[in-house]
């Protein structure tokens, strides 16, 4: 059975757990670096779950908190369940913990971005099954 608990602390078996896994989300961006993780976990606006199968990782996200004039939202990011165990109610927990730290922190929407295409189908599916609604927006990014 698998268990969803929050990350408090930069471990041995977080980092390399991280290296496994953040690959398979997005092969081209490099691996967050110890002291990365750790400003995460520093991070009060920041929550960083872990899935648990027995006593491995197999899946991770971050839940960001942060207010706009309008809402107090919650972002979910870098949503990724190792490929061993998808379709086994991995991904489902662990959206469904993200969604439990959003409310304990007041958010009134939580809002994450998927991609596209094959790949992300599964992904998709689960969001839309959970509740969430795709957006007609236009997603930008600025690299600073």
């Amino acid at each position: 059975m698998v268990r969803i608990e929050a990350a408090n602390e930069v471990t041995e078996e977080l980092y390399e757990a991280l290296a496994r896994l953040l690959p398979q989300l997005n092969a081209t961006l490099p691996v967050p670096s110890i002291e990365r993780i750790e400003a995460i976990l520093a991070d009060t606006a920041a929550t960083l779950l872990v899935a648990r199968d027995g006593d491995r990782i197999v899946g991770t996200a971050t839940v960001i908190s942060y207010a706009t004039p309008f809402w107090l939202k919650a972002r979910l990011d870098e949503v990724v369940v190792d490929s061993s165990v998808r379709g086994k109610g991995v991904g489902e927990a662990l959206v469904s913990a993200c969604i439990e730290v959003a409310r304990e922190k007041g958010a009134e929407i939580v809002e994450l971005q998927s991609g596209r295409g094959p790949a992300r189908e599964v992904a998709n599916r689960l969001y839309r099954r959970m509740g969430f609604e795709p957006r007609d927006t236009n997603v930008y990014r600025l690299k600073l």
